[in-house]
């Protein structure tokens, strides 16, 4: 007979997410195991074959549910309203802010690639996908010469914003001497600025 789901299901797996994630990033994608994280987690390795059949089906909604997250909060603070350059600085402060404690999560979706299926990958491209285009579009109405057929700069510019978006781990420390605000600013700045000079 199945086993019925808990009342507080949610809740143990967002836990075991945030404790896989954090055992993928330090011991790697092929190192760690299930076994290790179910110790790390402080539950049996059949409790965590319950909620995830498979290290890879782990791996997949790691990623899924990082980037659900960071969809969903563009899609609320994006609003074509506002003056283009105030868009857009909104938008990279959403996602400096979803990424805020999400380091692991981070990691894990950068590096696990070969661990997915082409299904998965389908999947997580979508998603990946409907982010981009919030700054595409937004950078589009700032600058409408970047998205010319003789010249279709759009998207290397927008993947580029992400460049500096994305590896912001690496370097940035809460309670620096930058804030997550501060670089949202000169992340949008050194993009818009940068764009005058490319032709």
């Amino acid at each position: 007979m199945a086993r019925t789901r808990a009342n507080d299901f949610e809740e143990k797996q967002h836990g075991l997410l945030l404790t896989a994630a954090n055992v993928f990033a330090t011991q790697g994608m092929e190192k760690a195991s299930m076994a290790q994280i179910a110790q790390e987690a402080g539950v049996s390795k059949s409790l965590l074959y319950h909620y995830y059949p498979s290290k890879d089906a782990l791996i997949f909604e790691i990623i899924q549910s990082h980037l659900a997250i960071l969809d969903k909060a563009l899609e609320e603070a994006d609003d074509p309203t506002l003056p283009p350059e105030d868009r857009l600085q909104t938008l990279v402060m959403t996602v400096l802010d979803s990424y805020r404690g999400a380091d692991d999560q981070h990691k894990v979706q950068l590096n696990a690639g070969p661990a997915l299926s082409d299904e998965q990958k389908s999947e997580i491209v979508a998603i990946e996908r409907r982010i981009v285009r919030h700054f595409s579009n937004a950078l589009k109405d700032i600058h409408p010469h970047l998205d010319t057929p003789d010249r279709p700069l759009l998207m290397p510019v927008t993947m580029s914003l992400f460049g500096m978006m994305n590896w912001v781990y690496m370097w940035f420390k809460e309670g620096g001497p930058i804030s997550r605000e501060d670089y949202a600013k000169v992340a949008t700045t050194l993009i818009l600025e940068g764009v005058k000079a490319v032709r």
